[in-house]
């Protein structure tokens, strides 16, 4: 693997890591995603 390819898997894998550990819960996960859908609703507007 060359190495924009490894920084690309790590890259990924620490966005997964820290999403994974912000909403560890299914009820977090929603409220994330209401979060994003609002913040888009004010950013259109």
């Amino acid at each position: 693997m060359n190495r924009s390819a490894s920084l690309r898997l790590v890259v990924a894998a620490s966005l997964v890591a820290s999403l994974l550990s912000a909403c560890n819960t299914v009820k977090g996960a929603g409220r994330d995603v209401e979060s994003v859908g609002k913040a888009a609703e004010r950013a259109i507007d």
